[in-house]
């Protein structure tokens, strides 16, 4: 009797981390101390994988809201490249590129020999100008920007020459040019609506016409490095005579009346304040080509 009585009263021991029945009538709560899945790992019966943003998906509301998002990014996109083209017309920056190899070999020689060219006049077809790969006399916008790129690397190797050199003084120099470089082309603009010249010149083309002088510039501090001051002040003074005379015969076409485009004499007060404006552009040239190359050599 006292035996069956023990037997009956001993508890049932179970270790933990053995998973119970899930049908045991005593179990109040799901069994986790186990840490692993109740269920088993066999597979078998198992229903389809349900991924974290599977049930977002499948939602409709979801859809609805997807689709609205991508639409209005779209259309935010289009606007932004809308209201960028009307300050920064990137379909006209295109055509200021349109340049090859033979373009960028000629055009060079003309920037630094000028002299023996006849024909400035820009070529159009259909009221449009052609590209510049097309006509030497177009302007771009490639070799003033190799041009401004050059002349500050040769400012930093003539920096360096001279234990001059930091990042700190190549910034202002490349932020000096740039910026006598807006000056010129604001001070021209204003220019032009003061004396009331009807021309197809844009703010690019100025931009254009203006960043040709880094050309000379760079040739001449190059010169300065290889022959010295002497070699600096002859190849500067040669650059600086070109393009003079390249900026009267390119500008004198677009800023003077046709009669004096054709070489008639230059008659009436509004015509000699264009030919006064067009010798100050071209004037403008030299003097920013020395002062922004004098102090590299030495």
């Amino acid at each position: 009797f006292w035996g069956e009585m023990e037997f009956r009263g001993q508890p049932e021991v179970r270790m933990r981390g053995t998973p119970m029945d899930p049908g045991d009538p005593r179990l109040l709560f799901d069994d986790t101390s186990a840490g692993g899945d109740r269920h088993g790992h066999s597979g078998v019966g198992k229903g389809p994988d349900v991924y974290p943003g599977q049930a977002l998906l499948s939602d409709p509301m979801s859809n609805l809201a997807m689709v609205y998002g991508s639409s209005l990014a779209s259309h935010g996109r289009e606007m932004m490249d809308k209201n960028l083209d009307r300050f920064i017309p990137i379909s006209k920056l295109k055509y200021y590129f349109a340049v090859d190899t033979v373009y960028v070999g000629k055009k060079l020689g003309l920037l630094v020999f000028p002299f023996m060219h006849d024909n400035w006049e820009v070529s159009y077809q259909q009221d449009t100008p052609v590209a510049p790969r097309f006509d030497i006399n177009a302007p771009d916008l490639y070799i003033p920007l190799m041009g401004f790129i050059t002349y500050i690397l040769v400012a930093g190797l003539a920096l360096g020459t001279q234990n001059r050199f930091s990042p700190e003084i190549l910034g202002i120099q490349a932020s000096s040019a740039l910026v006598w470089l807006i000056i010129e082309v604001l001070a021209v603009l204003l220019s032009l609506y003061l004396v009331t010249v009807n021309t197809d010149l844009t703010t690019i083309d100025l931009v254009a016409f203006s960043g040709y002088k880094y050309v000379g510039m760079f040739v001449g501090v190059l010169a300065g490095l290889l022959f010295g001051r002497t070699g600096y002040y002859l190849s500067l003074l040669w650059c600086c005579v070109s393009i003079f005379v390249f900026t009267i015969r390119t500008m004198r076409l677009k800023i003077l009346s046709e009669a004096a485009a054709e070489g008639r004499l230059v008659r009436g007060a509004k015509n000699q304040l264009r030919m006064y404006l067009t010798i100050a552009i071209a004037a403008a040239q030299p003097i920013f080509m020395y002062w922004l190359t004098f102090h590299l050599v030495r």
